[in-house]
């Protein structure tokens, strides 16, 4: 099973944006756009960075009545967007109302659920009356978006080995939450692992931010980190 990487491209600015995506064209080949930049700029900066070369991850975690989700799949397909994003916590309706949408507009893009927020902890989903596991609030809604049809999840990559043995091969397992070796963090992600242990746990493709964004040479930090994930897999 490959694993391929995916820059989180978490940026305040477009202006920002395109100094590294000039730097990283060739080094990599998935962008993901998410809330910020696409609130920002809209449709047109989506187009602009598949223009780049890119392939596009547009992370918007839809979560609505099941009617107004499958309408926002149906406005969203004219882009070039390969994967898109939706809570799983909408429920089994208003997964199968998107996939219904996605399948009669544009059949070749990869709906992800997603289950709980890599910035959760125990603590949190308590707060929130959610039993205080992860571990098991991914495995139930992971199995009800199996059970609904979608073809993919994004969970963070300490549930992959868990989700692996109870859903279909084919579901393809999306994981932020990603450090380096000897990288801090600093940040608000909660559940990490690195490249290497994610690949080996079954991940299909891992989503690095702040690692790439904020080193001395970009290119350089993505080619190391799909490196690492190659060995991984060799």
């Amino acid at each position: 099973m490959s694993c391929d990487l995916i820059l989180a491209l978490d940026v305040p600015t477009r202006d920002s944006a395109a100094p590294l995506l000039r730097q990283l064209r060739g080094s990599l080949s998935w962008v993901k756009i998410g809330l910020q930049m696409f609130t920002a700029y809209g449709p047109d900066y989506v187009k602009a960075v598949a223009d780049e070369g890119f392939n596009i991850f547009l992370d918007l975690k839809l979560h609505d009545i099941p009617n107004t989700v499958a309408k926002a799949v149906e406005s969203l397909a004219p882009l070039p967007i390969g994967m898109l994003t939706l809570h799983t916590s909408g429920g089994r309706e208003m997964m199968q109302r998107a996939i219904e949408a996605q399948r009669a507009t544009k059949p070749d893009l990869l709906l992800l659920g997603v289950t709980v927020l890599t910035s959760m902890d125990a603590t949190g989903l308590g707060e929130l009356g959610v039993a205080p596991d992860p571990a098991s609030q991914v495995g139930r809604l992971g199995k009800l978006a199996a059970d609904s049809g979608m073809s993919g999840l994004v969970c963070s990559p300490l549930e992959v080995t868990q989700l692996r043995s109870v859903l279909p091969a084919n579901v393809q397992l999306v994981t932020p939450g990603i450090r380096p070796a000897g990288e801090s963090g600093g940040d608000d992600q909660k559940r990490v692992m690195t490249p290497a242990d994610a690949a080996r746990a079954g991940s299909s493709y891992i989503v690095v931010g702040r690692p790439i964004l904020k080193a001395k040479d970009p290119a350089a930090a993505a080619r190391a980190i799909i490196a690492e994930l190659n060995a991984a897999q060799s």
